[in-house]
């Protein structure tokens, strides 16, 4: 087989077959097709495309390149999450022990972020003592015997996507949908789930501007997903503005052992119920998605969601003492600075993709991948859009460290919050959910 061939069928807008799509990525990994060659390939397909069974062969080929997880000796459905990015978004840290507590198996593999603000890993590890890093046998007898476990990725989970990413970054052809949604069901396939819910987010925050793009993703995926032998479902969302109130990694494990004790933002506890029931649904635990939230709520009023999050967390080494004084540990490495409404009037926007890069700016993220993050820093909001404010009202306090970032940080936020004398309409939520066709 040759790759001048392969570039030149996908040039012309050919189907390509799942052995020369198996050649490439296998060649490519082992470095006997050099980069110019698959730049080539990678910006045919962005410009031709690929079907969805070219896609989920793409896919395969790179789930198979590095490591498979095999979780069969965990016992039940294996319903693994995955959300598309977004600003505030610790949804995992909410949703994962309601599943489990509901008696379904959440064995999850997570990753550290690049961007905005932290990674499902980063914000708990912005727990004391807490260890990402278990062994094959530690994390299948934890979720066996506790439902829930997440850990970081290992090393060598697709390689292949790990390869072809920094040569999308490099040739402009990162926003392809057949190569992104390859890259996110790569990880999710080989990462060894039965089942998988996606939360494909949507607007100013997301990676996906518009609704039309983020259909067009969702139901990639889940094709991709059911050509593979995994059921899957998409939940769209909305991040035009932040995800509940708080922003930063020790400040949204606080956020979501509140919506666990039965408090916290409506729409953090909203979203976290929607992708709960599709879990739910997707492992077997209920066809309905009644009968899905009534396991959810009753999850969430007899503690028992609360109990498996902090079992769950002094099983991978946690401090709970920690756990129980994050807010006074945040207070102690953090300075308060409040900023305030300079219009009376409708809140229309809080951009989240301003409001996400300033709290990168505090240290909440990553401009590149070896950069440390502040666990502590963030950003609290206590107004939402669609609220009413007066002049001076506190709109969102920024907690931060060093005194140089604040400037810089205060004046993105108040670019990114705009006030109207007309009533503003709530912004919608969860937008669709996607299925097999």
């Amino acid at each position: 087989m040759d790759m001048y061939d392969v570039i030149t069928r996908k040039k012309l807008g050919e189907e390509l077959s799942k052995d020369e799509i198996d050649f490439f990525i296998k060649e490519y990994v082992k470095g006997d097709i050099p980069d110019y060659q698959m730049s080539a390939l990678l910006m045919a397909i962005f410009f031709k495309g690929m079907s969805y069974r070219e896609t989920a062969d793409l896919t395969a080929a790179m789930a198979a390149s590095g490591e498979q997880i095999d979780l069969t000796a965990i016992k039940g459905i294996k319903v693994d999450k995955h959300s598309t990015g977004g600003v505030g978004d610790k949804t995992t840290l909410v949703v994962a022990p309601i599943v489990a507590a509901c008696g379904l198996p959440v064995a999850k593999m997570s990753g550290r972020g690049l961007g905005h603000t932290g990674g499902t890993i980063d914000k708990l590890e912005a727990i004391k003592g807490y260890n990402s890093e278990l062994t094959t046998e530690q994390f299948v007898k934890q979720v066996n015997d506790y439902k829930l476990a997440i850990v970081g990725q290992t090393g060598n989970l697709a390689p292949a996507d790990k390869k072809l990413y920094a040569l999308r970054d490099v040739t402009s052809t990162v926003d392809s949908i057949p190569l992104i949604a390859s890259s996110i069901m790569s990880k999710k396939i080989a990462a060894g789930a039965d089942a998988i819910v996606l939360d494909v987010k949507v607007g100013n925050g997301a990676f996906m501007k518009s609704l039309a793009e983020a259909e067009e993703l969702a139901n990639c995926m889940v094709s991709i997903g059911e050509a593979l032998n995994r059921r899957t479902i998409a939940v769209i969302s909305d991040m035009e503005q932040p995800l509940g109130s708080a922003i930063g990694n020790a400040n949204e494990v606080l956020e979501a052992i509140r919506v666990l004790q039965g408090n916290g933002p409506e729409d953090l506890l909203e979203l976290s119920k929607v992708l709960a029931a599709q879990m739910l649904i997707v492992g077997e635990k209920t066809s309905s998605t009644v009968d899905a939230y009534k396991l959810i709520d009753n999850a969430i009023n007899t503690g028992e969601a609360l109990d498996t999050f902090y079992k769950f967390l002094e099983m991978q080494g946690a401090n709970i003492n920690d756990i129980d004084n994050l807010e006074q540990v945040i207070s102690n490495n953090t300075e308060r600075f409040k900023i305030c409404a300079l219009a009376t009037g409708y809140i229309s926007e809080l951009a989240a993709e301003q409001i996400g890069r300033a709290t990168m700016l505090l240290g909440a993220g990553r401009a590149v991948k070896d950069a440390n993050i502040n666990p502590f820093v963030g950003v609290i909001f206590h107004k939402k859009a669609g609220d009413y404010v007066k002049t001076g009202d506190t709109i969102c306090e920024v907690r931060y460290s060093e005194e140089i970032q604040l400037q810089s940080v205060v004046s993105v936020i108040n670019n990114a919050i705009k006030i109207t004398k007309n009533v503003v309409q709530s912004q919608k939520l969860i937008h669709k959910i996607i299925t097999k066709k």
